[in-house]
């Protein structure tokens, strides 16, 4: 099994780029109170762009595309990342902990975690993709992804640094 290595969080920024705004009270607060457990260890940040509004099933793949196209725009060439697929690598906490922390020192500046909308993601940003991640082999509601990342992320953070919280 890898080891946990020194952390250089203070170099590294978190973006998590979202379709779609969280409009449930309950979600946004847990959201938020993430969000803040995170801060101590790293710069986070959740952009939120406007899903396409898909009026004819016909066109779901153009609306992908055309989504595409804007998450593309938040991504900058030497980002590092990270989409959430049906399809990607599952992974337990402690391993999802330690891929982050090989990120973390592999010298990236930025990690980018892409979360799409109900229809998922076009292949363009799939295929953008430095890792491809599952949070289950269950479907999740978009909003629901967000909450379980930036938990799973503050976890991870927790666990490489030896701190209580994760058991």
């Amino acid at each position: 099994m890898r080891s946990l290595r020194k952390l250089f969080i203070w170099t590294m920024k978190i973006k998590i780029i979202a379709l779609g705004k969280v409009n449930e009270p309950y979600l946004k607060e847990g959201i938020d109170e993430f969000l803040k457990r995170i801060a101590p260890y790293t710069t986070i940040e959740v952009s939120e762009i406007k899903p396409v509004e898909i009026k004819d099933e016909n066109l779901i793949q153009k609306s992908l595309d055309l989504e595409a196209d804007k998450i593309l725009d938040y991504i900058k060439p030497s980002s590092f990342v990270i989409t959430l697929e049906i399809g990607g690598k599952i992974l337990s906490s402690e391993d999802f902990a330690l891929e982050l922390n090989e990120i973390i020192n592999s010298g990236v500046n930025e990690l980018v975690f892409v979360i799409g909308s109900s229809h998922g993601l076009s292949q363009k940003i799939s295929q953008r993709a430095d890792y491809r991640l599952s949070l289950s082999r269950m479907t999740f509601l978009h909003n629901f992804a967000r909450l379980i990342l930036v938990e799973q992320i503050y976890r991870a953070f927790k666990i490489i640094k030896g701190e209580t919280y994760h058991k």
